[in-house]
């Protein structure tokens, strides 16, 4: 039985992407800036003994000639590369679809940071066809800002909250009790269908609980994105036959498609226990650990963001442990969320590659990669399935 586990690292960027410029990004580095914060204000460097074992400062020293602040070379255990990506977005869905093999070759509709960021067509047509009297904020805005900014409106007057970020995207927030989480979905899938022609990436459920003005964020929130226009290499991997087991937001961003289990649970503790339980079931087994950039990248927390790596690695060797000789485990990330950089978007930069087990145990440096569709054309290659972009790591 063929098992793959790969493990996503929602946002840990290594900086240096060759175009970060282009993207307001020239000098972004979320593993760099958050190892120098460490060293400059707690005196110590990060303590992450497993994946600096698997090749995470490596990685990071082919961008930069340099290893992190406090780090020092290590005997490494497996193979270690760099990758840039071609795709044109620094999003959640563009850097998913391109690892999986199936690069973002378009642009997506991105709307203006301006005080009504969305077309007065668009809103009237929404209100029209959901029967609501009119929404707030419609700007861009942090989630969790928005809801303390509008969370009592929005519960007094029925409205939603509208808003997006520097991504292709349209995020509605609204109380679980007060709106009706169902009726956050409908309206999302409503907003769905309204906003694929100019193409946005993805329309999101942003619900909160609480009262009073003291509101939070749910685990509730769910992804409407488009599906990718060609296959990605996780339908591929099921077509020939194997598991491929999407575990967190994996679901969402592949549009529900090309997997044969999705198991919706939130929070890094939870999602390690859920891969744990379906290892058994063998083949692809897909982790997106998105706590990395929602609680700590973009809400500009470098030093949350290194505990969580810190815990993070701790299960990693545990995990590690327990593989049998012929499992091979591939981590990455999707893009950069650099918790030191101005704003609260995502950065433009590489990423690390690191795997270990099966094939890949003794290989050591793949160099920069000048795609992120390397790593779908590496696991396909485990799997026995071809993809048409991207090159094999051999």
């Amino acid at each position: 039985m063929k098992r793959l586990y790969w493990f996503v690292l929602d946002s840990l960027g290594i900086g240096g992407a060759p175009d970060a410029e282009e993207y307001g990004d020239a000098g972004s580095d979320t593993l760099g800036h958050i190892a120098e914060w460490f060293v400059k204000n707690e005196g110590r460097s990060l303590d992450l003994p497993n994946l600096k074992g698997l090749g995470l400062g490596a990685a990071y020293q082919l961008v930069h000639r340099q290893q992190p602040m406090g780090w020092f070379e290590e005997c490494l255990t497996g193979t270690f590369a760099a990758a840039s990506e071609i795709s044109t977005g620094k999003d959640t869905p563009s850097g998913h679809w391109e690892m999986a093999g199936v690069p973002v070759n378009w642009e997506w509709v991105y709307y203006p940071n301006t005080q009504e960021c969305f077309p007065r067509s668009l809103l009237s047509e929404i209100y029209s066809q959901s029967g609501l009297e009119g929404s707030l904020a419609n700007r861009h805005a942090s989630g969790t800002v928005v809801i303390e900014e509008f969370g009592n409106k929005s519960v007094q007057t029925g409205m939603p909250i509208f808003y997006t970020s520097a991504d292709s995207v349209f995020q509605i927030a609204a109380h679980e009790d007060h709106f009706g989480l169902e009726r956050l979905y409908q309206l999302c899938e409503l907003v769905r269908g309204l906003t694929l022609e100019p193409l946005v990436g993805r329309v999101i459920a942003r619900p909160f609980i609480g009262e009073s003005g003291v509101f939070e964020r749910t685990g509730n929130r769910r992804d409407f994105a488009v599906r990718p226009p060609k296959p990605t290499v996780l339908e591929l991997v099921k077509d020939a036959g194997h598991e491929v087991i999407g575990l967190g937001k994996i679901g969402d961003i592949f549009a529900h498609v090309g997997m044969t289990k999705e198991v919706k649970v939130n929070g890094h503790s939870q999602l390690w226990k859920k891969t744990r339980e379906v290892a058994a079931e063998g083949g692809l087994i897909i982790t997106n650990f998105v706590d990395f950039d929602v609680l700590y990248g973009h809400r500009r927390d470098p030093r949350g963001y290194g505990l969580a790596l810190e815990e993070w690695d701790r299960e990693l060797g545990r995990f590690l442990e327990k593989m049998l000789s012929d499992d091979a485990i591939v981590i990455t990330a999707d893009h950069g969320n650099d918790p030191t950089w101005s704003g609260t978007d995502h950065t433009r930069e590489r990423v690390p590659i690191l795997m270990t087990g099966g094939q890949f145990s003794c290989l050591g440096n793949a160099g920069l990669r000048d795609s992120f569709s390397d790593i779908g054309a590496t696991i396909g290659n485990f799997f026995g399935v071809e993809m048409d972009e991207g090159t094999v790591i051999e």
